[in-house]
């Protein structure tokens, strides 16, 4: 375990608090991620909003 961390701390120049620079696909895979997260959930409360408008015009 404390390998790891000693790894850890190396790779990142000796600071757990900076955050390694993603490469182009892994940055275009995150904000692909993020945008099918808020689309899925637009999806979901539109799927709600249809239910409930469909059950009051009965």
């Amino acid at each position: 375990m404390l390998r790891g961390w000693q790894r850890e701390y190396l790779s990142k120049s000796g600071d757990f608090g900076r955050k390694r620079e993603l490469s182009k696909e892994e940055q275009e895979l995150k904000a692909l991620k993020k945008e099918l997260r808020e689309v899925t959930m637009e999806r979901d409360i539109l799927k709600k909003a249809v239910s409930i408008f469909s059950k009051s015009d009965r």
